[in-house]
């Protein structure tokens, strides 16, 4: 096996075959990959770095084709993903970025190869402003990211989010006399748990009747001495819980990751949501792939985060953009951030 990063320009599917000949089935943690949508579209680049769609302009240059369509498409998907399959971990995840109008059939072929059982989310990523235009049917501003992983124990660094200015006022309305931001939460359960530790009676009183106090009489005096149990006026006991000592709220399936306006190459994805997806899927020792690598937004961001990365494209464009966004100096070989193949 090959210890530096990789960068491949190949078709995918022999570089795909190569790697499991080279020693890496079962050693990838996470494949993120962004397809072609089966959309029927040609994407090119001009001179001056504007993309554009079916562009016939003499000073532009072809990023690829995305010209499969329905059965031909899924086909062209299910070989890849079979390797894919051979080269994640047994703690690996799959996570396939793609268009709404084709991804359900794409789940369909997911669901036979790592089995229905594995399958985690259909993560619906909101990737532009709501549009106006006037045709039958409603705006559309979503993709989808099918997740998947090999088997029952993945890697899974539960991501959270901070929690906007909105949100905070709304879940901690209470401000304490330091200026911190604060709620109150009942200190009883459901359920009665006589001649338990927690079915004493705390500074007097006991827990109302069907309930249990949450924790024994011992902690609950701990955090009343520490300043954490606030009293209403009626003598009610509640717990503080300080805004700024929450860990953030649990990543849902909706995402808001726009694309970028600019970008170096078609298609090219948001780097805040790579850095999600790699810091919920991987570890610092982990292998992190991408063989439709594109402008190598997953490579630079697993780059940042200390992962090692295999990428794999078979556009010159891709490939051109890939190397200068990771910093692939071409005359200085002791200064290459990584190998660079190219397979004929």
């Amino acid at each position: 096996m090959i210890e530096n990063n990789i960068l491949i320009k190949s078709d995918n599917l022999k570089a795909l075959q190569w790697l499991i000949d080279n020693g890496y089935e079962g050693c990838i943690d996470l494949v993120y990959i962004d397809p072609p949508f089966s959309t029927g579209g040609t994407f090119s680049i001009d001179n001056d770095g504007r993309i554009a769609t079916i562009s016939k302009s003499l000073n532009s240059v072809i990023a690829y084709d995305d010209t499969l369509k329905g059965k031909e498409f899924i086909e062209f998907l299910k070989v890849r993903v079979k390797l894919i399959y051979r080269l994640l971990s047994n703690k690996g995840s799959l996570y396939l970025h793609i268009d709404y109008k084709i991804g359900h059939y794409v789940k369909v072929m997911l669901d036979e190869i790592f089995g229905i059982k594995y399958f985690r989310n259909d993560i619906t990523r909101i990737k532009c402003n709501p549009k106006n235009f006037n045709k039958i049917g409603f705006g559309n501003i979503k993709d989808m990211i099918l997740f998947y992983t090999k088997g029952d124990k993945p890697i899974w660094n539960t991501p959270r989010l901070p929690y906007s200015e909105k949100e905070l006022a709304k879940g901690y309305p209470k401000i304490d006399k330091h200026g911190r931001r604060y709620t109150t939460v009942p200190i009883h359960a459901p359920g009665e748990t006589k001649n338990g530790e927690t079915s004493k009676p705390f500074k007097g009183i006991y827990p109302p009747a069907g309930r249990h106090w949450r924790c024994s009489v011992a902690e609950l005096e701990t955090l009343d001495q520490a300043g954490l149990i606030e009293w209403s006026s009626n003598g009610n006991p509640r717990k503080i819980n300080y805004a700024d000592e929450m860990i953030g709220k649990k990543a849902q399936d909706i995402w808001e990751f726009k694309d970028p306006m600019y970008p170096d190459f078609p298609t090219q994805k948001n780097e805040n949501m790579l850095k999600l997806i790699i810091e919920a899927s991987s570890n610092q020792d982990s292998i992190i792939m991408d063989c439709f690598c594109g402008s190598g937004t997953t490579l630079k961001v697993a780059k940042e985060l200390g992962r090692k990365w295999i990428g794999i494209d078979n556009s010159d464009v891709a490939i051109k953009v890939a190397k200068k966004r990771l910093n692939y100096n071409n005359i200085f070989n002791n200064d290459k951030p990584f190998d660079f193949i190219e397979m004929i």
